[in-house]
This record gives structure tokens, C-alpha cells and sequence, in this order.
């Protein structure tokens, strides 16, 4: 029996509201894509996402990242059944199908975003694959006008009134999970007629969230798992989550107690390769 916990991304307060048209982009053609370089979007030519990159924070402390790391991956921040005190997330690897069903066709851009996500969490394996049977992560493209359509097409009208008149969300994600804590299958909703800085805060928050770190809190400041904060990109703070969630020591169904005992194993190897990746002294 699954039990279905869901992340909703409110409307936050956006300088950038007015759609953007770019060019439709080709379809995703292989198996397990790794896009090429040359096809990643300039994200740097993004302002707000420039702006945010030169200012991010790029230190802290091991009690920092570890305050962190419970406030968000464990809880919910919005959940339909079941326990939140658990470790959850992917053991096995994570193969996600892109629906789009919008213009402008942004499933180029959802492809770098997943190539840098795989790049930056060292225990994770994941890919876009371009068929919905191999996929245990299925991502929807939409337009904004048939957000709601979409949500209450997943969830059936009485959960998506719920959804609609409590969070008002501009894009969402989700997860099952077994008895043991692990997730199944993932759904992502992002809304594709926005600017790029709303669709790339959206999309990385969003794949993010569906991998485990479901639990948005206002009180981590550093994170862009918290409604207030805007990032565009993968931050180094939460890159330090993120691979302490799928380091392979870190279990389904683990408890903070249990996770706690491990932390000062696991938090030097992945200081290590945060600094590595990202050429911190």
C-alpha cells in the first residue's frame, strides 16, 4: 500500500510574471539522455539567476547543514497519509519521462537541469528516459492556464480543490512511498509559459523535491526549500542535502536518531566533494 505525500510550490512573489517565448525545442530522442553541452541553456545570461550565483553564501558550519537537513528531509510540508519521520527517498535509479504539453517546448532545458542535478549528487543515478513505462519519475510541462486542469486531472477534484484553495501552487511535486520508506514513483507539474528565472527555480525546487527533501521550512535561509527564497539554480547549501540524503549510508526509513549516529562519518566525505566540484578552497 502506498502512501502519497505532497510538496506544493505557492505562488511566491515573483518580479517576473509575463510568459516568455523561446524557441520550441526537439524532442528528447535517446534512451538515457546526457545532454550534449553546446544544448545547455545559458543560464548565467539569466540576471536574477547571475545575480543570486554572485551572491551566494558558500560556507557553513557542519551544525548549519545538519540543522538543515532534519528541518527538511524530515516532515512534509503538505501530506495526504503516513509517517514523516522517516528517511524517504529513491534506491534504485531514478528515471524520469517528460511529458510536455505546452509551448514554448521546454524539455531541452528540463534535460540540463536533470544532467546538473546528476552531476552535483555523487549517490544518485538518474536520467531521462523517452518512455513513460521506464520512468519512475513522470514530469508534465504545462501551460499556466491549465495548471489547475492538470492538477485536478492527477488527483481528482476534491484533493485538487484542496491543493488549489489552501497553496495556490504555480508548480508542484510529489511521491509514493512501500511500507519500508522507499519512493516508487514521483510526479512533477511545472507550469512552462513563464519567464526562465520562474521556470528554472520551479524545475530545479521541484525535481529536487520529488527525490525525497519534501518539507519546505522558513526558518533555513539558505535553502530553496523554503518559501520565501528564490534561487534558480542548484545552490551549494543545498547540494550538502542532497548528498547526504543519497549518501548509500544513509537508508529508507532510517530515523533522525539513527541518521544523527551516522552524520560524522558521512559529513566530511561529502564536504569533501562539495569542494571538489565546486572549486571551494
Amino acid at each position: 500500500m502506498f502512501e502519497i505525500f505532497k510538496s506544493i510550490l505557492r505562488r511566491k512573489r515573483h518580479a517576473q510574471r509575463t510568459p516568455v517565448r523561446l524557441k520550441a525545442a526537439g524532442l528528447i530522442a535517446a534512451s538515457l539522455i546526457a545532454l550534449p553541452a553546446a544544448a545547455q541553456p545559458a543560464r548565467a545570461d539569466i540576471p536574477q539567476i547571475a545575480k543570486n550565483k554572485s551572491a551566494e553564501r558558500k560556507n557553513f558550519t557542519d551544525q548549519q547543514i545538519i540543522d538543515g537537513f532534519f528541518k527538511i528531509v524530515f516532515g512534509a510540508e503538505f501530506h495526504v497519509a503516513g509517517r514523516t519521520d522517516r528517511i524517504r527517498k529513491y534506491d534504485v535509479p531514478v528515471r524520469i519521462y517528460v511529458d510536455n504539453r505546452a509551448k514554448p517546448d521546454r524539455r531541452s532545458q528540463i534535460a540540463s537541469v536533470i544532467a546538473d542535478i546528476r552531476s552535483k549528487i555523487r549517490g544518485l543515478d538518474i536520467a531521462v528516459v523517452d518512455s513513460r513505462k521506464d520512468a519512475n519519475v513522470s514530469l508534465t510541462l504545462v501551460r499556466d492556464r491549465d495548471l489547475e486542469k492538470t492538477i485536478r486531472s492527477f488527483y481528482g477534484r476534491a484533493r485538487a480543490r484542496t491543493i488549489l484553495q489552501s497553496l495556490e501552487p504555480q508548480c508542484l511535486s510529489g511521491f509514493r512511498k512501500d511500507d519500508f520508506f522507499r519512493i516508487v514513483k514521483s510526479d512533477v507539474i511545472i507550469v512552462s509559459d513563464v519567464g526562465d528565472f520562474i521556470f528554472y527555480d520551479c524545475a530545479y525546487e521541484e525535481i529536487l523535491q520529488s527525490l525525497g527533501p519534501i518539507n519546505d521550512d522558513a526558518t533555513v535561509p539558505w535553502t530553496m526549500f523554503n518559501d520565501d527564497v528564490q534561487k534558480g539554480f542548484f545552490d551549494i547549501y543545498d547540494q550538502y542535502l542532497l548528498n547526504i540524503l543519497y549518501d548509500p549510508r544513509i537508508k529508507a526509513g532510517m530515523s533522525a536518531e539513527q541518521v544523527r549516529e551516522l552524520l560524522p562519518q558521512i559529513l566530511p566525505d561529502v564536504r569533501d566533494w562539495i569542494a571538489r566540484i565546486n572549486n571551494l578552497k
